[in-house]
C-alpha cells in the first residue's frame, strides 16, 4: 500500500468507524452468541465434560474457542456491510474520486478488525467475571493477540469474497455459520481424544485446533511446541490466498 493508498484508507476507515459507532448493537450483537455459548458450557455441560484439566478451569480451557467463535461472528457483518455499499451504488461513486481503489475494500477489513477486537475484549471480560485467569506475561499475551489479529484479518478476506459476489443481504452474511461451528469440530471445547476416529482425524488436521491449542498453551504458560508455527502458516495462508481472490473479484467488479 503506498502513502496515497493509506491516507484514503484512513478516510474511509473513518468512515465505516462512524456507522459502527451509530450501531453498536452490531458489536453486541457478535459478542452475545459467544457469551452465550461460554455460559452453556461452562454451567451447564462444564460438570461432565473431562478435559483433563479441572472441572474448576473449564472456562480457561474453553476460552481460545469462544474467541474464534466471536471472531467468526463477526466477520458476516463485513459482508453485509460490504452487500450493502455494492448494491447503494456507492462503489461506482468512490470509482469517480482520485482514490486508491483498494483504499475501498482496506476500509472494511480494517473496520471489521477494530469491531473485532472490541467484540474480544468484552468476551475476555464476561470470562474473567466467570473465573477465567492467565499468569502469562506480555509477550505471550502479545503473541495471543498477534495470533487473534491474523485470524480476524484471514477471515475476514473470506468475507469481502461473498460481499462482493451474494445476490442477497442472507447469502452475504449465510458463509459465516459453517466458520462459526468449525471449533466444534476441534479440541476447543473437549480433547480430539475422545473423539470417533473420523471425526477425530479431522478435527487434528484443520486449522482451528492448532490456533486453540496455540492460544491455550501461551495462556496457561505451558509449552507451544510446533501448534504455533502451524497456527501461523494457517492465518498466513488462508489471508494470502482469501486476499489474492478477494482483489481478482473486485477489480472484475469495478472494471
Amino acid at each position: 500500500m503506498t502513502t496515497h493508498t493509506f491516507g484514503d484508507t484512513a478516510v474511509l476507515l473513518g468512515r465505516s468507524l462512524r456507522h459502527i459507532t451509530r450501531s453498536l448493537d452490531t458489536i453486541i450483537t457478535t459478542a452475545i452468541m459467544p457469551i452465550a455459548f461460554m455460559l452453556l458450557f461452562v454451567y451447564v455441560f462444564g460438570g461432565a465434560i473431562n478435559t483433563g484439566a479441572g472441572t474448576d478451569s473449564y472456562v480457561n480451557y474453553l476460552l481460545p474457542g469462544i474467541l474464534l467463535i466471536t471472531i467468526a461472528s463477526g466477520i458476516s457483518y463485513t459482508a453485509f456491510r460490504l452487500f450493502m455499499d455494492m448494491k447503494s451504488g456507492i462503489f461506482e461513486r468512490f470509482q469517480s474520486m482520485p482514490i486508491a481503489r483498494s483504499s475501498v475494500l482496506w476500509a472494511h477489513v480494517l473496520t471489521s478488525l477494530v469491531a473485532n477486537l472490541i467484540s474480544l475484549v468484552v468476551v475476555v471480560l464476561v470470562a474473567l467475571l466467570m473465573g477465567f485467569r492467565s499468569g502469562a506475561g506480555v509477550l505471550p499475551w502479545l503473541a495471543v493477540a498477534g495470533i487473534l489479529i491474523l485470524f480476524t484479518l484471514a477471515l475476514t478476506w473470506i468475507a469481502v469474497i461473498p460481499g462482493l459476489t451474494a445476490k442477497t443481504i442472507d447469502g452475504a452474511s449465510a458463509f459465516a455459520y459453517p466458520l462459526i461451528f468449525l471449533p466444534f469440530l476441534s479440541s476447543a471445547f473437549v480433547p480430539t481424544g475422545t473423539m470417533p476416529g473420523p471425526v477425530r482425524a479431522f478435527a487434528e488436521h484443520q486449522p482451528v485446533t492448532s490456533i486453540v491449542n496455540a492460544i491455550r498453551n501461551l495462556l496457561a504458560e505451558q509449552p507451544v511446541g510446533t501448534d504455533i508455527w502451524i497456527a501461523l502458516a494457517w492465518c498466513v495462508g488462508i489471508l494470502i490466498a482469501a486476499y489474492v481472490f478477494a482483489m481478482v473479484i473486485y477489480r472484475r467488479k469495478i472494471s
